[in-house]
């Protein structure tokens, strides 16, 4: 637990910089310039991944199980996580009514995607992996639309476009993770 634990530390803390410490990413970024702090950012934060990743395949099996979910909850999070695809795409496309409505989809849809998997998985790791997704995304959340508030920014929509291009490739990407993508790359599939 202490590998998932520490990959946690280091990948939500390397995302939290703006949230915790705007004086401290500002400095950084003046002293090395945005090329040197993104890939110190991209190389803390793939150091983080692995870690997290070998953490949860360790913990997974030795740490127990915290409680056991109702099939309902499972359910859910099948509805739970394309919403949380469809949102994370809206994040890279041209702005539609989705992305500005949410300000912050990237995050808002990590919520959604980590709370399903909360909900719907009662392994001690599990929890510890997706409750630390979920209560970062909802602090992230509250702190950029708090900046967004007091910097006085304000998404306009550039046309439905954006909105479509989440929807399809969103809802697409998301039966591929549910019906075959899950299953090869965690090795255990959503649907049974």
């Amino acid at each position: 637990m202490a590998v998932l634990i520490a990959g946690l530390i280091l990948f939500i803390g390397v995302h939290s910089m703006r949230i915790v410490a705007e004086g401290g990413r500002t400095a950084l970024l003046a002293r090395f310039g945005e090329a040197k702090y993104k890939i110190a950012y991209g190389l803390l934060s793939l150091a983080g991944l692995i870690l997290i990743g070998n953490g949860y395949e360790r913990a997974y099996g030795e740490a127990g199980v915290f409680w056991t979910p109702p099939t309902a909850t499972r359910h859910l999070a099948l509805l739970l996580v394309p919403i949380g695809f469809v949102l994370v795409v809206a994040s890279y496309v041209p702005t539609g009514r989705i992305k500005a409505a949410v300000g912050h989809p990237m995050i808002l849809g990590i919520g959604f995607w980590a709370f399903a998997h909360l909900i719907a998985n009662g392994a001690t790791a599990s929890v510890v992996l997706f409750g630390a997704f979920f209560f970062w995304a909802v602090f992230d959340y509250g702190a950029s639309v708090s900046r967004d508030r007091r910097n006085g920014v304000v998404l306009q929509p550039v046309g439905a476009r954006g909105d479509g291009l989440a929807i399809v490739i969103g809802l697409g990407a998301s039966l591929a993770f549910i019906f075959w993508l899950h299953l090869w790359l965690v090795g255990v599939s959503p649907i049974g």
